[in-house]
């Protein structure tokens, strides 16, 4: 018998035993699910959804890797391995607790320590410390998306320590205010959102919360360091500065479509029913139907503009049609999804020139894909949710926009006018992993290699 046919039989076996658990057990809300088992389930759905968002890391390392050119590579290895660090310790030291400990309908909670109870008195639907993972790797997310865009000539311990207030103070506050039962939620002690809107503000698994809050960060980045050197000329010139590698920004490209599903399948927070299992299912196909119709309608579009396929946009398309199915993957049909993902890549399309007529140099194209695309993904709700009206939308997304864009235009200028944000023109023009590093990804292509 294969390896396989034994692990299939070992499940049908712990299924079984578990379905025919002893009759004292308290039996769950949904289908008469044993509250163990129920248990279990969820918390086998946030470990593996953790898991693949966590491995998203390494999906923006390799995008980012091969969409900057061969100087910059190895800084931008090194500042997405640290930032996933710095959110992993700082969501534990303040994050996790300000973004849900005592909301209760306000605008922040505890700045303390996130304490996980011993696995005895563990109790709830899910482990505790499972539900801390797949919250942390979330706050990661937003920080990755800042690291794109301004890549080739930020300083390498000014960007740390943005990440650091950001996963560690910006993201949990705005995060607090709808996942944390704060103002934007219509919980027990708060109607607020509900009386104005007629709904509160819905997003299911970070259009907004996330994305857009990287974006909006990254764009006062970048907006504060300016452009690269010789990406802009005189007379409105833009110059393209290819990246170093197409096959490594394809593959972190799949490496991020795959662990989306952690993403948005995670975020219904139960599988322990029947009705659970089925919406995570739902969600994976929408999400995937999204983010196809993204890189479909991008490369339709770039052959109609360009007379060519450009391979950049229909990567980016596939992340913008994943970005805007965030916001709501569970209630649209399948052509709303693919309605849904195909507008974020034609947002793409059209966003990137003109972020470069207005001068802002993004380099992996992040803003587009996790801004403009999450701001449109969580305005779609009311499309397919009727619980969810486009008042209480635009109220959120205007509300955590304005906040974001405040701290870290503070953060940002604080930093420049400290200990500098930008390497010498010289330094930039050697490249960062030099400067910053001192360590080049390719040495043996390096400007200064001997071949022996």
């Amino acid at each position: 018998m294969k390896l396989s046919h034994y692990f299939y039989s070992a499940v049908a076996a712990m299924v079984t035993l578990t379905a025919f658990a002893e009759p004292s057990m308290a039996q769950g809300a949904s289908g008469g699910v044993p509250k163990e088992s129920a248990y279990v389930f969820n918390t086998l759905l946030f470990l593996i959804g953790g898991f693949l968002v966590m491995w998203m890391a390494a999906g923006f390392a390799m995008l980012e890797a091969g969409m900057v050119r061969t100087k910059n590579v190895a800084m931008q290895c090194t500042k997405n391995i640290a930032l996933y660090s710095i959110a992993g310790l700082m969501f534990w030291v303040v994050g996790y607790n300000l973004m849900y400990e005592g909301v209760n309908g306000g605008f922040l909670g505890s700045f303390t320590p996130k304490s996980i109870p011993d696995p005895a008195k563990d109790a709830g639907d899910y482990a505790a410390a499972s539900d801390w993972f797949f919250q942390m790797v979330f706050c990661a997310t937003t920080a990755s998306i800042v690291s794109g865009t301004l890549a080739e000539r930020i300083k390498l311990w000014p960007f740390l320590i943005f990440v650091a207030i950001l996963t560690g103070i910006i993201y949990p506050i705005q995060g607090a205010w709808k996942w944390g039962a704060g103002w934007l939620a219509s919980g027990a002690d708060t109607s607020w959102i509900k009386s104005v809107a007629g709904a509160e503000f819905q997003d299911f698994a970070g259009s907004t919360i996330v994305h857009s809050v990287g974006g909006w960060a990254a764009l006062v980045g970048a907006i504060i360091l300016g452009a690269r050197a010789g990406k802009y000329g005189p007379d409105g010139q833009i110059n393209a500065i290819p990246g170093s590698s197409m096959p490594l920004a394809t593959l972190g490209t799949f490496i991020l479509w795959l662990g989306w599903f952690g993403f948005n399948g995670g975020s219904q927070l139960a599988l322990g029913s029947l009705a659970d299992a089925s919406s995570v299912s739902r969600i994976f196909m929408n999400t995937n139907l999204a983010a196809a119709s993204g890189v479909i309608v991008a490369m339709i579009l770039t052959q109609i503009f360009y007379g060519k396929i450009d391979l950049t946009f229909a990567l980016n398309g596939a992340l913008a049609g994943l970005v805007s199915i965030t916001a709501e993957p569970l209630t649209p049909s399948p052509l709303w999804a693919i309605i849904i993902g195909g507008v974020g890549g034609a947002i793409v399309v059209f966003a990137v020139p003109m972020l470069d007529k207005m001068r802002i140099d993004d380099v992996v194209g992040a803003i587009p894909v996790h801004l403009f695309a999450g701001i449109w993904g969580t305005l779609a709700v009311p499309l397919t949710n009727s619980d969810a009206s486009f008042l209480a939308q635009i109220i959120g997304i205007g509300a955590i926009g304005i906040f974001v864009i405040v701290t870290s235009l503070i953060v940002w200028g604080v930093l420049a006018v400290t200990i500098g944000l930008r390497p010498t023109p010289e330094e930039e023009a050697a490249g960062l992993d030099q400067a910053e590093i001192g360590l080049e990804a390719y040495p043996e292509f390096g400007q200064g290699s001997q071949r022996v």
